[in-house]
């Protein structure tokens, strides 16, 4: 079972993400850092497409997140992709963002 790291950097006005992907087998980790924005999304769902059929989340190190990221997490969820370690305001505001 191979694991294999690929970071990817976004940058637009200090606004930055950076994705770290780990995957081993049909199972992948996508570790999200910094600033997650609109901006990333597409970014995000590639990362989504080229993944196994197994996808996390590693939101630990998101710290900042727009009503747009909210509804792909959610959506995201509901299409079973676990969500790691949210923050309890991020996780807040998806529950509201369904309600």
């Amino acid at each position: 079972m191979a694991l294999v790291l690929q970071s990817i950097q976004t940058d637009k006005s200090n606004m930055t993400l950076k994705i770290e992907r780990y995957s081993e087998g049909p199972s992948t980790k996508l570790r999200l850092i910094g600033r997650m924005q609109a901006e990333h999304l597409a970014e995000l769902e590639k990362q989504i497409r080229e993944s196994g059929s197994k996808i996390a989340f590693d939101l630990e190190e998101v710290n900042l997140v727009d009503v747009q990221v909210v509804r792909f997490l959610g959506a995201c969820e509901a299409q079973g992709i676990t969500l790691l370690n949210c923050s309890p305001y991020i996780r807040d505001w998806i529950g509201k963002e369904r309600d």
